[in-house]
C-alpha cells in the first residue's frame, strides 16, 4: 500500500522523501520491521520509541513517523506528526482497509461484567446462526481458536489485524472489552462501533486515571464511537450520569438494570448457588430465562445481553437458548472443587466491589464458612493504599477467615501490599492469616477447610500465571486445588 493511503485522512508535515513509497508493514515495536516497513515511534510511559529508530533503520524501515524533531541522514522518508498514538490507530486501519466498518462491533466498557456479557452475546449470536469473534480479558476467539492477549485490549496495531482476520474469515460480529487503558491511550481511535453497553463504574485504575471523574471520562469515551445503540446500567451511579451525558449522540440510548426504572429489567428473581432464575421484560415482551451463575450481578450482565439481542432483532426464545446454552464461564465463580464436605470455587474478583458481591451472593449457601484466599494488586506505594485497605475491609466483614496472599506483585514487595491488607482486615475485626507464596495459601486455606466451609480463591480467575519481578510463572489455581485435593484423599486412605 502506498504511503499516502496508509496516512489517509491523518494531518501530518513530510519532513523528507517520496510520500508514494511503498508501505509492507506497519510496526510500534522496533523488533518487529520488516524491510519496507513504517515504524511509528510512540512515546511510552518508560520507553521513547524515537530512541529505537536506529534499530528500526538498521532493519529495513523506509518510513519513520514521529511526533517529535528528530534528524534522520538515512535516505528515507520521514513523517510528522501532533501525536504518534492517535497516528499509530489511524495509519493502522487505513493499512488493514479499515475493517471496523465492515464488521457489527460491539463494545463493552465497565469495571466489572465486561467478559460474561460477551459471552452471553457469542452463545445468543451462535443460537441465531451468526458467526462471531470475542476479544477480551480470557483472549481473542476466531471460531473455536482462542488465543491469549497480552492486554483486554490489544494496541491499535494488532487490533485492526484481529479484525481484519475477522472478516477474512467472515466473521459477522465482533464482541469486545474494551478498557480504560485502551480508550486513554487511543488504542480504539478510529474503530466504528455500532452499539456500547455500559456496565459500572467502581474504584480500579486509578494509578492511571487519577480519580473517579478521570475514570468515568475514560469510559465515556466509547460512547463517542457508536453509531446505532448505547445500552446503559440504570442500576449504576456512573451509568444514570452516562445516560444523561449521551443524549447529544446519534445512537439510541436503551437501558436496563433491576432496581431502577429500565427498557429491560428482571423481576421474580429467584437464587441458587450454581444458578438464578428471573423472568426478563422487555418491550418486544417478557420471558423467563435460567443463568448459571449465581446473583444478581448475572442477572444484570446477562440482561444487557438480552438488551443487545433485542437491538438486533433476535426473538426471545433464541435469546434465552443463547443464554441458557452458558453453562460456565472460566473463572467467573468457577467451581473447580466439590465434594460432599466442601466447595472451592475461583473467581476473578479483583476490586472491593466485585469481592463483595460474590462473597455476599455465596454467604446465604454457606452451611459452615468462607474461607476467602486473596491478594491486591494495586499501584505501589500511597497510590493502592485505598484499593488494598478497602479490599481488607470488604473481607473482613464478609468472609468468615481471609488468607492474605500474593497477587501478581509484579516489581512490588508482597510483604508490603500484604501488610497494609491486614492491618484493614485487623481494624475491621476480621479474622485472617497471611502467607505470601500464593501456593501455600490455597494449601492452608484447603487444610484448613471444615465440613460445609466454602473456600473461594479470588483475583486471578482464568489466569493460569503469576507475575513476580519480571518472572512470569505458571499457576494454574484449578490444578493446585485438585492435586492438592488428591494428596490428602490419598494421605486419609480413600
Amino acid at each position: 500500500m502506498r504511503l499516502l493511503s496508509v496516512l489517509r485522512d491523518l494531518d501530518f508535515d513530510l519532513v523528507q522523501g517520496d510520500p508514494n513509497v511503498e508501505v509492507e508493514a506497519v510496526s510500534f515495536d522496533s523488533r518487529e520491521v520488516v524491510p519496507g516497513g513504517a515504524f511509528v515511534a510512540i512515546s511510552g510511559f518508560t520507553v521513547d520509541g524515537h530512541a529505537f529508530i536506529p534499530k528500526a533503520l538498521g532493519l529495513g524501515a523506509s518510513v519513520i513517523i514521529v511526533e517529535k524533531d528528530v534528524r534522520i541522514d538515512e535516505p528515507v522518508t520521514v513523517v510528522k506528526v501532533k501525536d504518534t498514538r492517535d497516528a499509530l490507530a489511524r495509519v493502522s486501519s487505513n493499512f488493514y482497509g479499515r475493517p471496523t466498518e465492515k464488521l457489527n462491533m460491539v463494545g463493552i466498557t465497565g469495571t466489572n461484567g465486561k467478559t460474561s456479557i460477551s459471552y452471553f452475546i457469542k452463545s445468543i449470536l451462535e443460537h441465531a446462526g451468526k458467526k462471531v469473534g470475542i476479544i477480551g480479558t480470557i483472549g481473542t476467539v476466531i471460531g473455536s481458536e482462542l488465543r491469549k492477549n497480552k492486554n483486554t485490549t490489544p494496541e491499535a496495531l494488532y487490533l485492526q489485524q484481529i479484525f481484519a482476520e475477522m472478516v477474512s474469515s467472515d466473521i459477522q460480529t465482533c464482541v469486545m472489552e474494551v478498557s480504560s487503558h485502551a480508550l486513554s491511550l487511543k488504542r480504539v481511535a478510529y474503530s466504528r462501533f455500532s452499539t456500547g453497553i455500559f456496565t459500572n463504574l467502581t474504584p480500579d485504575h486509578l494509578e492511571l486515571h487519577n480519580s473517579m471523574e478521570e475514570y468515568f471520562e475514560a469510559k465515556s469515551q466509547l460512547f463517542e464511537l457508536t453509531s446505532d445503540y448505547n445500552i446503559i446500567n440504570a442500576d449504576d451511579p456512573y451509568g444514570r450520569r452516562l445516560i444523561d451525558k449521551v443524549q447529544v449522540s446519534p445512537a439510541k440510548t436503551i437501558t436496563y438494570g433491576i432496581d431502577h426504572k429500565a427498557d429491560v429489567y428482571a423481576t421474580d428473581i429467584r437464587y441458587f448457588i450454581d444458578s438464578t432464575v428471573f423472568t426478563a421484560h422487555t418491550p418486544d415482551g417478557s420471558i423467563e430465562i435460567k443463568v448459571n451463575l449465581p446473583g444478581d450481578i448475572y442477572v444484570l450482565n446477562s440482561l444487557a445481553a438480552i438488551a443487545w439481542a433485542r437491538c438486533s432483532g433476535i426473538p426471545l426464545e433464541v435469546v434465552k437458548d443463547g443464554i441458557q446454552a452458558v453453562e460456565g464461564i472460566k473463572g467467573r465463580m468457577e467451581v473447580v472443587y466439590r465434594d460432599d464436605s466442601n466447595l472451592v470455587i475461583v473467581d476473578f474478583a479483583h476490586t472491593e466491589d466485585s469481592l463483595e458481591k460474590v462473597l455476599t451472593t455465596l454467604k446465604p449457601y454457606a452451611k459452615g464458612r468462607i474461607i476467602l484466599v486473596f491478594g491486591v494488586y494495586a499501584a505501589p506505594g500511597e497510590l493502592g493504599l485505598p484499593k488494598r485497605r478497602a479490599m481488607g475491609k470488604v473481607a473482613a466483614q464478609h468472609a468468615d477467615l481471609s488468607i492474605v496472599t500474593s497477587d501478581n506483585p509484579k516489581d512490588q514487595d508482597p510483604d508490603s501490599i500484604i501488610a497494609d491488607i491486614v492491618d484493614a482486615v485487623e481494624e475491621a475485626g476480621g479474622s485472617y492469616k497471611a502467607i505470601v507464596d500464593r501456593k501455600e495459601a490455597i494449601e492452608y486455606a484447603l487444610s484448613a477447610a471444615r465440613q460445609d466451609d466454602i473456600v473461594l480463591i479470588t483475583g486471578k480467575g482464568h489466569e493460569t500465571s503469576q507475575i513476580i519481578g519480571k518472572t512470569e510463572i505458571p499457576f494454574n489455581e484449578a490444578e493446585i486445588v485438585n492435586e492438592f485435593k488428591k494428596r490428602q484423599l490419598l494421605n486419609n486412605g480413600k
